[in-house]
């Protein structure tokens, strides 16, 4: 999936001489923690977030410095800081270097982008002008869709089972030998040995994640690399029931 298939394409934008109470009553208005800054041609210039106006006078919350580190810092930093603190105006709030994609930039590098800039959004701009933006609200709708699509109906047990197996072949993680997969009136049963706790819980998951499972019966045996010492037998799973999801 690419940006322009979850984007947002209704925005609420603001312009670089506006003032901040306008800014305020609009990301509250709309429930929305930023806002693109356009020009008159509705180009970008920038941004406004809730991070930009927490740090205010009228509220207490500037930032309190040692005296020395404002002497180490110079007159330029502080006098950008008061700007940042008592400006009133969209423009000398507003982050001026934005982190932007395209409406053909993949999902994953979107996320990488948004972790790496720790950033909540990221405008898409096409030939130079503001189409849409993508948020982590968008990108968590995106994955709702996606889980509902996935639910197709198994047709049975065997074909529960088979797509259990498909996905454990499909998994770099999954044990190649020593694992066995039954399925019995909707119940997924391992059975078999694990080298690694961790693999437990995957393969639970793996099974819970196939619409239709009722329940998973755990049977494992996991067992020390090394010494061969088993470290924890198979569990009694509980009685079988509707799996929620």
């Amino acid at each position: 999936m690419q940006a322009s298939e979850v984007m947002t394409r209704n925005l609420v934008s603001i312009g670089r001489d506006a003032p901040i109470r306008e800014a305020i009553r609009l990301m509250l208005d709309n429930k929305v923690s930023g806002l693109p800054v356009v020009d008159t041609a509705g180009k970008m210039v920038g941004i406004l977030t809730e991070g930009d106006l927490v740090r205010r006078s009228e509220i207490a919350t500037e930032r309190r410095r040692w005296p020395w580190l404002d002497f180490v810092m110079g007159p330029g930093r502080m006098a950008s800081d008061y700007v940042k603190t008592h400006g009133r105006v969209v423009g000398e709030l507003m982050t001026h270097e934005v982190a932007v994609i395209a409406p053909d930039t993949p999902l994953a590098d979107i996320v990488a982008l948004m972790e790496q800039r720790r950033i909540k959004r990221l405008p898409v701009i096409d030939n130079g002008m503001l189409v849409g933006i993508v948020s982590r609200a968008d990108l968590l709708a995106a994955l709702g869709r996606a889980l509902d699509a996935a639910r197709t109906p198994a047709t049975g047990d065997d074909d529960i089972c088979a797509r259990v197996l498909a996905e454990l072949e499909r998994v770099n993680w999954a044990p190649r030998a020593g694992l066995t997969v039954t399925v019995a009136n909707g119940v997924v049963e391992l059975n078999g040995v694990i080298f690694d706790e961790h693999e437990r819980s995957a393969l639970r998951v793996a099974a819970e994640n196939v619409p239709g499972v009722m329940g998973v019966s755990d049977r494992l045996v996991w067992v020390e690399p090394v010494s061969g010492t088993v470290i924890d037998a198979a569990q009694e799973a509980p009685p079988p029931g509707p799996t929620v999801r």
